[in-house]
């Protein structure tokens, strides 16, 4: 934990001494001095790092560093919000000599390192190894998604279950204790080609320990396709269940609710599933056989077994080798470390993730086998405990404690989201680098780096890739609750005070209570979010707050000013559930946010936020139509990433300042603002989005396109033709700017609503490096569309939504590296071209809504199957998924 502490206030002692040295030049000698003894700390805990797992001495010496470090952090951040503030000369040099105390508490951890090192350390640094302590390399993440060990006769069985004909809504459940495996049981059914086969509709939610019906109800129609507007958002849980209920009334459906708490908690949902329909199958996942009982009093539930000893193994030589081969010599100690898992998957999984990360590549076999033993040592005398719920959580201590200093952090923060919680990669990757627990690297960006990590995590089996780009990177993913709960224990107690959840009791209080706020350095909650604001919180360490509950809360006048008044040194604030109708003035004396996330009801965003002179992530969601940007964005030198929902007017930009340079994302902007001078400030953009009159930039008549040419680092570009802020002349583009003005790295195109003729289509495929297309919501207009010969070499996904499209004439040679289709709302396209199915990389056919198309995607998946039955080369494995199904 120190680690990334020391590196974080030098990282801020540099740029206070670079970007803002008029409110600390008296103070510039002081904090010189507490610069270098920071890089004292840095040398000696990178020196240590392998040392101090065996040496208290060096462990408590490192929490010393770690508690000075946090104290001289919120010393200084105190003294530089009040700075600020204070207009009177000489102010940081007083506040910071009144608190001589943390001079002397530094000075006595000096002391402390240079008696370990002698009188060396005195003059000369340069000898201390720094090699030991840096991040481990980094390895693309292992997918194992069909190596399901020992769950072949229980998949059987129950997959029997689900073809029986019932006369009443069948519930089906797997009951078992945690780690054993029930969600990977129930995933390995639920992707099965024969299920998908049988219930084109299926859906998958989680419910977790806390839910609340209506988040649930939503959820179930989010999957049966149905868009949630704010109409639906308003209805009673009666009536979204009622709604629920009659879109599954009739035909055949599978819904998974993973991971079903008590029985209570079962009748609550239950309202919504129709008992009349025979055809419909419900799985559950749960801990308590009770559950099943109250589900389906008829059906015996199915009690999930533990593994065998040979599963164990086997499971075990996947998760190291990612295949059944493994190294003889490794054999005796293998088995034996699969054995002591004692058949509970999950440990298995991440005893592998320890063993892949530091054995199974490189080394002499005799030191690979020594590792080997020693681990298995490790079980004899750190698993004493014989019941199996606490071995798990022993195995998953040791496999922290096996983590690299870098990632401990990084793991302990992903327990801040709530149980069964989807997290986006790119939302947790920001949060990591606002908090300082990525360290920057040489020609690498920060982005990259935490990607990196998140990546090694990934391996290690500690969080579990879920969604995936089509680059085949990690989009979602998710935790373990065993995993997340032990983040949440590690990360709460007394040593390190990391992180807390903030639950409300059952006698109406907060566990733990409001008053002990300023323990923590970091609060979520993620319910009763505004009763919790109401009593007033104060936390003067608290560095992130966040909510990510489902409900959207309208916050109350006289509590909008609690965060800002409660946690003033927060780097991190993630609030948007909660609704403003105005912001707080005192949320600008926020100056060390370096990551916000809010909502609110206005269409302007006040110059003020030009005093968050720290802020790396903005993301404001507004009701508005349009946003007017009154801060020069572009003005604040550490700004990464800006996103709002709605079309942004950026102000009139300073062309002598030199901010925008850190800018890679962008969005969602309006036309008027793609301008030569915002584009020449921000020529690192990788992703940018435009939304309101298109015909502004894109009819290519005002030459306005021209400026994106700059933009020679975008990756992925967005165009949303708001037609309520268009005129009708506007709604229908005419044309498209050559491919030669786009910008030359573009991989990923989205266009909505632009209603352009099909023939345009040849200039999007003139676009080389295009991998992702997107065409949403009348995108394209038109009835007939023929794809021209030489275009789209590298697409490798296309998504059509909603057109009047009819004959669609094209061949494999159109589109060579075609991976996924997927066709939304294409009621009038007869059939798709059969030709596609002679495409080798083409896996994914997505129909939603065409029904006239299913006939041609049938016949393509019997082609596709044929291939696949003759083994010829290079063809992948295909699936086609088609909603709503035919009865």
């Amino acid at each position: 934990m120190a680690d990334a502490a020391v590196e974080f206030l030098l990282e801020n002692l540099k740029q206070l001494l670079l970007h803002h040295a008029n409110l600390i030049k008296d103070a510039k000698n002081l904090l010189e001095k507490l610069e270098n003894d920071l890089r004292l700390f840095k040398a000696f805990l990178r020196d240590s790092a392998k040392k101090r797992r065996k040496d208290e001495k060096l462990r408590e010496l490192v929490r010393q560093i770690q508690n000075v470090v946090y104290e001289a952090e919120d010393i200084i951040d105190a003294i530089v919000t009040q700075a600020a503030e204070d207009k009177s000369r000489n102010y940081f040099l007083r506040a910071f000599q009144n608190r001589s105390e943390l001079t002397q508490q530094v000075e006595t951890v000096c002391s402390k390192i240079r008696d370990i090192y002698g009188d060396k350390s005195r003059a000369d640094f340069a000898f201390i190894n720094v090699e030991d302590g840096e991040p481990d390399k980094i390895e693309a993440p292992i997918l194992r998604k069909d190596n399901v060990v020992g769950f072949e006769d229980e998949a059987e069985t129950l997959m029997r279950y689900l073809g029986e004909e019932t006369e009443h809504l069948d519930v089906i459940s797997i009951i078992g204790m945690p780690g054993l495996g029930k969600t990977t049981l129930a995933g390995k059914i639920y992707h099965d080609s024969n299920i998908q086969y049988m219930f084109p509709v299926r859906m998958w939610i989680y419910v977790s320990q806390e839910f609340t019906r209506k988040d649930i109800f939503l959820s179930i129609l989010k999957e049966l396709g149905i868009r949630v507007d704010s109409e639906i958002k308003c209805k009673t849980d009666g009536e979204l269940a009622e709604l629920v209920s009659g879109h599954l009334m009739n035909g055949k459906f599978l819904l998974v609710m993973d991971d079903v708490w008590t029985a209570e908690d079962w009748n609550k949902l239950k309202i919504a599933l129709p008992t009349n329909n025979k055809k419909g199958k419900v799985l559950i996942t749960s801990r308590q056989k009770e559950v099943a009982l109250c589900a389906n009093q008829v059906r015996v539930p199915h009690m999930l077994r533990f593994l065998t000893p040979d599963e164990s193994w086997l499971l075990l030589r996947y998760e190291v080798f990612g295949n059944p081969e493994f190294p003889p010599e490794l054999e005796v100690e293998g088995k034996q470390i699969a054995n002591q898992c004692q058949g509970l998957p999950l440990a298995i999984v991440v005893i592998g993730g320890i063993l892949v990360k530091k054995f199974s590549a490189s080394g002499e076999m005799g030191a690979r086998r020594k590792a080997w033993r020693k681990v298995s040592e490790s079980f004899n005398t750190y698993l004493k405990d014989h019941d199996t719920e606490k071995r798990m959580e022993k195995i998953i201590s040791l496999s922290y404690e096996k983590l690299p200093y870098h990632l401990r952090e990084c793991f302990l923060y992903v327990g801040m989201f709530p149980e069964d919680f989807e997290i986006p990669a790119w939302k947790l990757i920001r949060m990591w680098i606002a908090e300082g627990l990525i360290q920057q690297k040489e020609n690498v960006t920060l982005e990259e780096t935490a990607e990196n990590y998140l990546d090694d995590l990934i391996n290690r089996n500690l969080v579990r890739a879920d969604k995936f780009k089509p680059d085949g990177r990690v989009k979602t993913f998710r935790i373990h609750d065993l995993l997340r709960d032990f983040c949440r224990t590690e990360a709460g107690n007394e040593k390190e005070n990391f992180f807390q959840e903030i639950k409300m009791s059952s006698d109406g209080g907060f566990q733990p209570s409001v008053s002990e706020g300023h323990k923590y350095r970091r609060l979520c909650i993620h319910s009763n979010v505004l009763n919790f604001l109401s009593e007033k919180p104060h936390g003067p360490s608290v560095r992130s707050f966040v909510c990510f509950s489902n409900e959207e809360s309208p916050i109350q006048s006289e509590n909008i000013s609690s965060i800002p008044a409660g946690f003033k040194l927060l780097r991190v604030l993630d609030i948007k559930p909660i609704k403003f109708d105005k912001l707080p003035t005192d949320m600008y004396q926020l100056l060390h946010l370096r990551y916000i996330v809010f909502s609110f009801s206005k269409g302007v965003l006040p110059p003020a936020f030009s005093k968050l002179w720290n802020l790396q992530t903005l993301i404001v969601d507004t009701t508005c139509r349009t946003l007017d940007i009154k801060v020069d964005i572009l003005n604040m030198i550490q700004l990464r990433h800006f996103k709002t929902n709605r079309s942004a007017t950026l102000s009139k930009t300073n062309k002598s300042n030199k901010g925008g340079e850190k800018l890679q994302t962008l969005g969602s902007i309006s036309p008027k603002s793609c301008t030569q001078e915002v584009f020449d400030r921000t020529r690192n953009l990788k992703k940018l989005g435009v939304r309101g009159q298109l015909a502004l930039i894109l009819d290519d008549k005002s030459g306005s396109f021209d400026s994106f040419e700059k933009l020679g680092n975008l990756v992925k570009l967005k165009l949303v033709n708001d037609l309520v802020l268009c005129s009708s002349a506007e709604q229908q583009l005419h044309s498209l700017p050559p491919a030669y003005k786009f910008p030359t790295q573009l991989r990923s195109l989205t266009l909505c609503d632009t209603s352009l003729d099909w023939r345009h289509m040849s200039v999007l495929g003139s676009l080389d490096k295009l991998e992702v297309l997107k065409l949403k919501d009348k995108a394209f207009w038109g009835t007939k569309w023929e794809a021209t010969d030489g275009g789209f070499r590298h697409l490798e996904v296309l998504h059509i939504g909603r057109t009047n499209l009819e004959n669609w004439v094209a061949s494999h040679h159109h589109f060579p590296k075609l991976n996924r289709l997927e066709l939304r709302n294409c009621e009038n396209l007869k059939e798709i071209p059969i030709g596609l199915a002679s495409i080798p990389t083409f896996q994914l056919l997505d129909l939603h809504r065409s029904w006239q198309a299913t006939v041609s995607a049938k016949e393509i998946r019997g082609i596709k199957r044929s291939l696949e039955e003759q083994q010829v080369p290079n063809v992948r494995r295909f699936k086609l998924s088609i909603f709503p199904p035919e009865d």
